[in-house]
């Protein structure tokens, strides 16, 4: 009976420590760049947090044609390497 609680406490243990491990993963998973070959997208939130902005004057980089966009069935999401590319083409140096 005692190799049998011995047992079941060390594969609970087992279940315990994968699913930390499994925890892990997924945090790190949010965290991480998709490889050069995929484009990762942002909504207008991501956007606004990223650049410290508010929605109206994301709205306005819309109208005014500074950022480009992708409209699908209402959503608008910003391609991040062009936000980006765009922050590094308007750097200025002292």
């Amino acid at each position: 009976m005692q190799s049998i609680k011995n047992a079941t406490e060390e594969i609970l243990s087992w279940l315990k420590d994968l699913n930390a491990i499994k925890k892990h993963i997924e945090q790190i998973s949010r965290y991480l760049r998709p490889s050069h070959q995929e484009e990762k997208y942002l909504s207008g939130d991501e956007v606004c947090r990223l650049l410290h902005i508010s929605r109206r004057t994301l709205q306005q980089y819309r109208d005014d044609h500074i950022f480009s966009f992708v409209q699908i069935q209402g959503k608008i999401l910003y391609k991040e390497s062009d936000i980006l590319n765009l922050l590094e083409n308007n750097y200025k140096r002292k």
